[in-house]
């Protein structure tokens, strides 16, 4: 009880130096606040980024081409060689006339063509559509299947694809150090907060000493300041990216550009990003007041 009492006490501590230093209390929230925006605006653009870059993972198909004349045997020999490659996830067999039906049911104009041809004078080739498991090994499970019996050609986008995983993955990366990045200038400036309300309070940390007050009983007041800082300067940030992204969201239907690329539902990344704000905040505020703490307070 004793021990409740006294961790109520130096909340209630951390509350009365947050406004009794409001200036320096306020410069600190709004860098916070600062931060915490960039924070959030660079994890929905790492969270779309992911979600395009698994869409288009999941899209990327490898069209393969079965020389023509090639028996239905040796057709299946073909499914059976490209399932034993590791990077396989799945095969579907697509035939030259179920390609010519689809192609005509998607253009009338091209349909008007192909209906000049019946199964026996079908130009097309019949294909294997492979998905991978790996869209980075892509390049080299495509140069496999080309060069087994009976493939007429491979194609899959090459280069386009590799390129596009290369991008998503820088901007993933840069996306990641600017938050760090952003983290650490913001405990810093939690830390200076704290130290110059230690500085100002020198003559009370004194008299609390000669008292018999503990280490942990002085500092602990200086920790909760540094938390209530981090947490007042989530709430902005929150507030501004939650209503912020739903409103974008509807506003473009959750389409942004083109309909291949979607947005990340609200639903799946608001609260979650509400949840790691507040922890950022809390820990950098907790860490910086550590800092401070550590560093500046000589008792």
């Amino acid at each position: 009880m004793k021990a409740f009492r006294i961790l109520i006490n130096n909340i209630g501590d951390g509350f009365k130096s947050v406004f009794r230093n409001f200036s320096l209390s306020l410069s600190s929230i709004s860098c916070i606040t600062i931060t915490l925006i960039l924070v959030a605006v660079s994890i929905i653009l790492s969270e779309n980024v992911n979600k395009f870059t698994d869409d288009i993972e999941k899209d990327v198909t490898i069209v393969v081409y079965i020389e023509k004349g090639t028996t239905e045997e040796q057709i299946e020999e073909i499914k059976t060689k490209i399932e034993q490659l590791s990077n396989i996830d799945t095969i579907t067999f697509m035939s030259k006339e179920e390609i010519r039906k689809d192609m005509a049911d998607d253009s009338e104009g091209i349909g008007n063509i192909l209906g000049e041809y019946d199964e026996a004078t079908n130009p097309l080739l019949d294909e294997y559509l492979v998905k991978v498991k790996n869209t980075e090994k892509i390049g080299d499970t495509a140069k496999e299947i080309k060069a087994m019996e009976n493939i007429n050609n491979v194609k899959y986008g090459e280069g386009m694809v590799e390129q596009l995983v290369k991008i998503f993955d820088v901007v993933k990366k840069v996306t990641f150090i600017i938050v760090i990045g952003l983290v650490v200038v913001t405990a810093f400036l939690i830390s200076n907060t704290i130290k110059i309300t230690i500085n100002n309070r020198k003559r009370q940390i004194e008299i609390m000493r000669l008292v018999g007050a503990s280490n942990s009983y002085i500092k602990l007041p200086f920790f909760f300041e540094g938390v209530i800082l981090g947490f007042l300067g989530s709430i902005i940030p929150i507030f501004l990216a939650c209503y912020g992204y739903i409103f974008l969201y509807q506003k473009l239907n959750g389409i942004l550009f083109t309909e291949v690329i979607n947005l990340v539902n609200p639903d799946n990344v608001l609260y979650h990003l509400s949840i790691i704000l507040i922890l950022i905040g809390v820990v950098v505020g907790a860490f910086g007041s550590y800092l401070s703490v550590r560093r500046h307070l000589k008792i």
